[in-house]
Formats: C-alpha cells, structure tokens, sequence
C-alpha cells in the first residue's frame, strides 16, 4: 500500500515535470508555508500539505485554454471569473486534483478551488491555503508581507480580511477587474473581525 509520503513525492515528481522550475518551487514554498500553518492551528499536516503542493497545478495553462477546458469538462465559470481569467486556474486546478491526481477528500478540493478569490465561511484549510499563497517566503512584492507573515500566525480571520482589502485596493489601482466572489469574501471578512465602513479602504 502506497504512503501518503509516496503519494506526495510522486506528485512533487509529476508537477516538476509540467510546471517551469519557478511555478514549481513556489508550490513546494506554499505546502511547507501551509504545514507550517497547520501545525499552529492544529490541522492535518498532509492535508495541508497536499493543498499546497496541488495548489497551482493547472498553472501550465493559460487564460484561454483553461477557460476551454473548463467548458470541456463542465467547470461552470462566472461571468466574474470569465472577467478575470487570472483566478481560473483555481477551478481547473481542482478538477485536476480530482480526476487527475486522485484527491478525494473535499476540504483539499475546496481549498484548491477557493485559494485565488477566498469565499465566505471558508474552513480552515481554505483559510490556510489562501494565506499561505500569498506570504510563502519567495514572494517579494507586498508592501505589507511582513505584517502579514506575523498576523498570519496570530489570526486568520484577521490576516484573510487584511490580505483581501489589500488585493482589492491593488486591484483598483491597475484598473483590473475584480470577480464577485472577492468582493463577498471581504465584506464577509469585513463583518465577522467586527470592522466597519469607517476601517475600510476606499476603492
């Protein structure tokens, strides 16, 4: 019977072999910044790691050959999504991790799918995921990453609602288009860390 250890070096052997080495190696950063999440909030550690290493695995695509596969196998995109292509490869990525890799366990699934836009009432894993994408050691362009590498080990309700505020004033900035269900992860965020109007950013 195969170990979840073999099942993860197997899969760390076929993700190298389809990803460029940077995608790649961002993928190993974001499961050990995830293992490192969950061992501070008392989560599974090879869920958590699996959700990381399988995060970007439809990162080999691009825009619009992923949005032709998610027609080719079902995938419902929002017009949101289909808006703001740079967040698609969360729903492909999780029918990949499904059918092509042969993850089962739902929370991984809804982690993968949730970790470019967030949700409401994300579980722990999704919260984990999401986080852990954005301040994984080798990213550098946040102006606030390290306040967020220290929130994040302090509250995640917190560091969700701070990271999504700061996407969304970014994304304003460039002029981007912004997928709905960001916009309803940070109200919801807003609301749950007690926030008001009078916190937020304008956008």
């Amino acid at each position: 019977m195969i170990t979840i250890d073999e099942q993860i070096f197997t899969y760390r052997k076929q993700l190298k072999s389809k990803l460029d080495p940077m995608r790649y190696e961002h993928s190993l950063s974001v499961s050990y910044t995830c293992m490192a999440l969950a061992m501070r909030y008392g989560y599974d550690l090879r869920k958590a790691e699996l959700a990381g290493l399988l995060h970007d695995c439809a990162k080999r695509y691009g825009d619009n050959e992923l949005i032709v596969k998610c027609q080719k196998h079902g995938i419902v995109l929002t017009e949101g999504e289909k808006k703001a292509p740079a967040v698609i490869h969360a729903a492909y990525g999780a029918w990949m991790a499904e059918h092509k890799f042969g993850i089962q366990d739902p929370e991984i699934l809804s982690a993968i799918r949730c970790h470019t836009t967030g949700k409401p009432q994300m579980g722990i894993l999704d919260k984990i995921l999401y986080i852990a994408d954005y301040i994984e050691p080798r990213r550098n362009k946040a102006s606030n990453l390290d306040e967020m590498r220290y929130l994040a080990f302090q509250d995640l309700d917190q560091t969700m609602y701070k990271i999504l505020e700061g996407t969304l004033a970014y994304l304003k900035r460039k002029n981007a288009s912004v997928d709905s269900i960001t916009w309803q992860s940070y109200e919801y965020f807003r609301e749950i860390t007690g926030r008001t109007l009078k916190d937020e950013v304008v956008f």
